[in-house]
């Protein structure tokens, strides 16, 4: 039978990271760089569980790509990074042939 586990309401960065298996120190830069729903409290982390298990319905993998893509956009050494890329798989960007 699956485990049932008992999460309060509001989690300190310790109960937060085990809820979502990930290490203390990862969750507490994503809550820094506003990436993940908390908030700091002097020197402790606090995350309401519902704004976690919101975030976790809402974040589909698309959605970071295309952010991450964006944070792309104005980097001046992205075509020399593709074209090195491709460089190493031994084919062009795109098709010679129409389809």
């Amino acid at each position: 039978m699956g485990h049932v586990m008992n999460v309060p309401e509001v989690l300190t960065l310790e109960e937060a990271a085990r809820y979502l298996r990930l290490p203390p120190t990862t969750l507490e830069q994503q809550a820094v760089r506003g990436q993940i729903p908390g908030r700091r409290i002097e020197e402790s982390w606090r995350f309401l569980k519902a704004a976690i298990d919101d975030w976790l319905r809402s974040h589909d993998s698309r959605t970071i790509l295309l952010q991450q893509a964006g944070a792309l956009a104005d980097d001046e050494t992205l075509p020399e990074l593709r074209a090195a890329i491709y460089g190493e798989r031994g084919r062009p960007e795109a098709d010679d042939e129409a389809t």
